[in-house]
């Protein structure tokens, strides 16, 4: 009897020892239409390295991948990136890396550029250029993680994929480029593309000390925590909500030239974040300070769309994700 042969399907991350590409990773295999995810990174470390609590979770994101390479590779880059994409002819790219927003006080716009216009553009023109050379490779989607940075002030309570696109930041206006680049050359090589606007990603083994981690470990070591703004709001999405939501846009073919908000769908005070670690943890203490004017004003992304196209559900509540990270830190 003539054995059938497997196809060997394969992802590509960059960003791959990431928070977010790491997760993303454990996500594609649990599938099983993706049989191996090649994790590009160029293994930079964004925390300030006088912090004395800092834990560094990379090699225990890695063990939770049952079917991985890791590779060494800037995707400024692009001899490298070229080499890669050739090496591995992923059918699936998601584009992850870029400088963390949480954790860079002082941005510079050359930094921004390099993480979403340089890599994006280079990626896009390695994988044409893969294309041409290799006449059976085809890649089946690219995926630009984008960010809800680019709305700028939310002008109304929620807003969709059709509102106005208005950056405050360099962050925000080079996550925008990215998008733009990514249509436009998509359309010029003929690229299935798909963009991603998260929004407050939060959950365990997070490292790039974004404000949900900073208020939970702050609550564990009895430390206060600084509330900027009795009013603000985002729209706090767990970890393995906006992994799934990414894993079905790639997925579907309803998701090609699409782009999507992929968040709880829900905008939540930052107080309110504080006051569910206060029920959980009652010894809390917090103060309410000025708001940040410099940052932008937020609130709710509407999801309909994403549910609509791929039945894109979140499954984790802010409290039931705050528990759920709660409960890691607990055992680790």
């Amino acid at each position: 009897m003539v054995q059938k042969k497997i196809q060997m399907r394969v992802a590509l991350i960059t960003g791959g020892l990431g928070f977010i590409g790491t997760n993303l990773a454990v996500q594609l295999l649990k599938t099983k239409k993706i049989n191996k995810c090649i994790l590009l990174d160029n293994f930079s470390s964004y925390i300030d390295p006088s912090l004395t609590d800092y834990k560094d979770y990379r090699k225990n994101r890695l063990n939770m991948i049952s079917s991985k390479v890791v590779e060494r590779c800037d995707t400024k880059n692009f001899s490298a990136l070229l080499n890669l994409i050739e090496k591995y002819k992923p059918e699936l790219i998601f584009h992850t890396a870029a400088l963390p927003l949480a954790k860079i006080n002082n941005l510079t716009l050359d930094e921004a550029k390099e993480g979403s216009i340089d890599s994006t553009m280079n990626i896009l023109d390695a994988i044409h250029k893969t294309e041409k050379n290799f006449k059976n490779y085809k890649c089946e989607r690219f995926v630009y993680f984008s960010s809800s940075m680019v709305y700028g002030d939310f002008k109304k309570p929620v807003v969709n994929e059709m509102d106005e696109t208005n950056p405050k930041d360099a962050y925000g206006v080079m996550k925008l480029a990215g998008e733009l680049i990514t249509k436009g050359i998509s359309k010029l090589y003929s690229i299935p593309y798909t963009i991603i606007r998260p929004s407050a990603v939060y959950g365990p083994m997070d490292m790039n000390k974004r404000v949900s981690q900073i208020f939970i470990e702050k609550a564990l070591s009895g430390e206060l925590i600084k509330i900027a703004g009795k009013n603000e709001k985002l729209d706090f999405t767990y970890i393995d909500d906006l992994t799934n939501g990414c894993v079905k846009a790639a997925l579907s073919r309803k998701g090609i030239s699409e782009t999507f908000n992929i968040t709880c769908g829900s905008g939540r005070k930052i107080l309110d974040f504080v006051k569910i670690l206060k029920k959980i943890l009652p010894n809390v203490n917090y103060k309410i300070i000025p708001k940040d004017k410099t940052k932008p004003s937020r609130g709710t992304l509407s999801i309909k769309k994403a549910t609509k196209l791929i039945g894109y559900k979140p499954k984790f509540s802010l409290e039931k994700g705050i528990k759920s990270y709660l409960n890691f830190l607990s055992k680790n």
